[in-house]
């Protein structure tokens, strides 16, 4: 071994011992394969500067453990299926239920969510009574966990969509009355497209969290990692400093 070589190797371990790797560069950092969406402000594809306020969380996140993600982005069911079936990836925003607890490892709690219904204005949908309007057609992204609340709810009309984009189709075009979503995804959406005043938006509904979670192979050594690491970027202000870049704090 050469004298810069073992040198090297005592920087890195000091670094880790310390609880990150501050000295590290991305390049020198074992890879981890995320899997996301494209869900703006939260994550956002191509996003140079503006990755989104989640995928800034996650990539610091990573660099605290260890870990030096590598990002691919996927339809979001296929993104599901890909991070409970591949080893040791992981996926974001992902909601925590009953049903997914045993099919993935919760890694690290992101963001809270809040669920809203949106709805054209002037339509068939009162988002002040949403208690009432169940025999609507409510869309939303297909392989989203709120299918199952919805249903709960008594919501059974239901009209998947395979991207925001569609989501938005449905609801101009009325092959759906309503939308369900995340609260600061929507307001993304419509701000995107100049259209706040022609869309209506309920107070929340449900309130959740959205998790990094990895594939089962993940240890529970790894999560407990994964959420020291969380707690102290809440700790130092860093959370909470990349929230409020996008508005979200």
């Amino acid at each position: 071994m050469s004298l810069i070589s073992a040198k090297r190797r005592r920087v890195l371990g000091a670094a880790a011992a310390l609880g990150g790797w501050p000295l590290a560069r991305a390049d020198e950092l074992p890879r981890l394969r995320i899997v996301s969406a494209h869900l703006p402000p939260l994550v956002v594809e191509n996003g140079g500067k503006r990755p989104g306020a989640l995928q800034e969380l996650v990539i610091e996140l990573c660099r605290r453990v260890g870990q030096a993600p590598a990002l691919e982005f996927l339809p979001w069911k296929r993104a599901i299926l890909v991070a409970g079936g591949s080893p040791r990836t992981a996926i974001f925003p992902l909601t925590r239920t009953p049903e997914r607890e045993a099919q993935f490892r919760w890694l690290a709690p992101l963001f809270e969510e809040n669920y809203v219904f949106l709805a054209p204005r002037g339509r068939r949908f009162d988002v002040r009574q949403p208690d009432r309007m169940k025999q609507q057609r409510i869309t939303l992204i297909r392989g989203a966990a709120h299918i199952t609340l919805l249903r709960e709810l008594g919501y059974n009309t239901i009209v998947e969509a395979r991207s925001i984009d569609e989501v938005h189709r449905f609801l101009v075009h009325g092959m759906a009355d309503a939308a369900f979503g995340e609260r600061e995804i929507i307001r993304s959406s419509l701000r995107s497209r100049g259209e706040q005043d022609d869309f209506d938006i309920s107070e929340p509904v449900r309130k959740t969290a959205a998790w990094l979670a990895g594939s089962p192979d993940f240890s529970e050594a790894d999560a407990a990692s994964y959420q020291r690491a969380m707690k102290a970027m809440v700790a130092d202000g860093t959370h909470g400093a990349i929230l409020r870049r996008y508005g979200l704090a």
